[in-house]
């Protein structure tokens, strides 16, 4: 009898959970290939009750390679640890003062790592003091239902129970107001799991980042201490 009760309300628990589905656009929608790396995310109204935990892929690294970061977007959930790794044959000074959280790693060598607990909700943005052309973003949600769209824009947001939430985004190449003008309370239930198209103004690309002191970068000699291993 409990067993009938236990399996029947299971079943009902995932009855209720949907496929979430939209296509982000950028701009006028002709540069469709720069639609990738769009996050969207799915906030739950209170009265759904209890968020599960957004478990991600472990374990969580932004890798430092080839004068890169690897992945470019990363979405965690709040208080994960993300490992910073460096492994380029020179000094890498991982920092991050703009919004979301703010740290510097200070110089560390090839082979070795710096952790960092992202312990808030929020969009850091990463560089690094010595190379200029390195940068990237972490992404730390309260809730685990979000995707980032693939490069012809689409996005898929698995299993979201039926209920109320708050539609927000994140795109690298919109200004904060316009994606703050883009949420809006969404309805999700397995009769209702489009979101449409979702677009974005694009938005020109933003000056050139300073170092972790607001001032220019400078020219950097590839033998010069303490840059090389």
């Amino acid at each position: 009898m409990w067993v009938f009760l236990l399996t029947g309300c299971a079943a009902l628990c995932c009855a209720q959970q949907t496929t979430v589905t939209g296509r982000v656009v950028l701009g006028d929608g002709t540069k469709v290939p720069q639609a990738g790396g769009v996050v969207v995310w799915l906030v739950p109204a209170a009265e759904n009750g209890e968020v599960p935990p957004l478990v991600p892929p472990q374990p969580l690294r932004l890798v430092q390679k080839n004068k890169s970061f690897s992945p470019h977007v990363l979405v965690v959930p709040v208080g994960s640890v993300v490992g910073f790794p460096n492994r380029d044959p020179f000094f890498h000074n991982v920092f991050s003062l703009f919004e979301g959280k703010r740290f510097d790693l200070g110089l560390y060598e090839a082979g070795t790592s710096r952790d960092v607990r992202f312990d808030k909700p929020g969009i850091s943005y990463i560089f690094c003091n010595i190379h200029a052309e390195m940068s990237a973003v972490v992404i730390a949600l309260d809730t685990p239902y979000y995707g980032i769209s693939t490069a012809q824009g689409e996005i898929v947001i698995p299993n979201v129970p039926s209920g109320h939430y708050s539609l927000r985004m994140w795109s690298e190449a919109a200004l904060p107001e316009a994606l703050n003008a883009l949420k809006r309370d969404v309805t999700v239930s397995e009769n209702n799991s489009n979101l449409g198209v979702l677009r974005v103004s694009a938005a020109s690309l933003p000056p050139q980042h300073k170092n972790k002191y607001g001032k220019d970068y400078e020219p950097v000699t590839p033998n010069t201490a303490p840059y090389q291993r």
